[in-house]
């Protein structure tokens, strides 16, 4: 099968160093490894998105990959002109990808490369989607601030409530998609909102969610992209919204957002 590796990129010229001596070399192991469905993974895409970086990162990535020859790993390059958003930048990933099994992670390495294959290992049968989890017990957190892990916590708290309360993180980019939710499922965030809308809507249409607990760490390089009242603001009006779908005073199809336009996350 083809494994599809999307990693959406927004000024992250410093941490291309990391990716081509971290991450590459973990894309490398995933060939010949097998699913817990059987399925054996003999091609990796790996889907680079420069969402408008304006350091120079589109550049980095293809002069540190576009030439890369690895054994069974591909390397693609999408690009937008000016900055969309997190969103959009997975929504031009996530198009791209022709994998049966698609992986979203952090460029910045905040959930650890090599911890790939763990993730890949709790999609078992049934399983739709595995999401990283620093929050589910065995879950840890690493020198993030403060202030951070507490409006995510509040965050995944309140989808807890409205959504399952089995599910202790809702907030992480890094996960691994079976393709029929990411051709099935909409969600219409441009922000870091958009991580969040794809698996709520996943799992009120009904497709199974399992937790890979990791830990979360800090980035090493560049700053968080997050701008934190916008996202408590986007994910507040998105809460509203999944709480009117629950009890039957909206329809059960996805609510388009307000505009959201921007980074907008509480933490990674």
């Amino acid at each position: 099968m083809l494994l599809s590796i999307v990693i959406p990129c927004y000024n992250e010229a410093d941490n291309v160093d990391k990716l081509n001596t971290e991450f590459v070399p973990v894309a490398q192991q995933l060939i010949g490894s097998r699913l817990p469905g059987g399925e054996t993974i003999s091609q990796v895409e790996v889907i680079f998105v420069d969402d408008g970086s304006k350091d120079g990162t589109y550049a980095a990535l293809t002069g540190a990959f576009a030439a890369n020859v690895t054994p069974g790993v591909t390397f693609r390059f999408e690009q937008h002109v000016v900055n969309r958003g997190l969103g959009a930048a997975m929504r031009t990933g996530l198009g791209a990808a022709a994998g049966e099994v698609i992986v979203t992670t952090d460029s910045d390495g905040t959930y650890r490369f090599e911890t790939i294959p763990a993730l890949l290992a709790c999609l078992k049968p049934g399983v739709s989607i595995v999401t990283a989890s620093p929050y589910a017990p065995g879950g840890a957190i690493a020198n993030v601030s403060g202030y951070r892990i507490f409006l995510s916590k509040g965050s995944s708290f309140l989808y807890r409530v409205l959504v399952d309360r089995h599910i202790h993180t809702y907030t992480a980019l890094f996960r691994a998609y079976r393709r029929e939710v990411i051709e099935k499922i909409p969600f219409t965030s441009d922000g870091f909102l958009a991580g969040t809308e794809l698996m709520v809507n996943a799992m009120l249409a009904g497709y199974k969610v399992a937790e890979y607990p990791t830990t979360l760490y800090s980035r090493a390089f560049g700053a968080s992209k997050a701008k934190i009242m916008r996202t408590i603001r986007a994910h507040l009006r998105f809460q509203g919204q999944v709480l009117l779908r629950r009890t039957g005073l909206a329809s059960a199809a996805p609510v388009k957002q307000a505009t959201d336009a921007g980074q907008e996350l509480v933490a990674n």
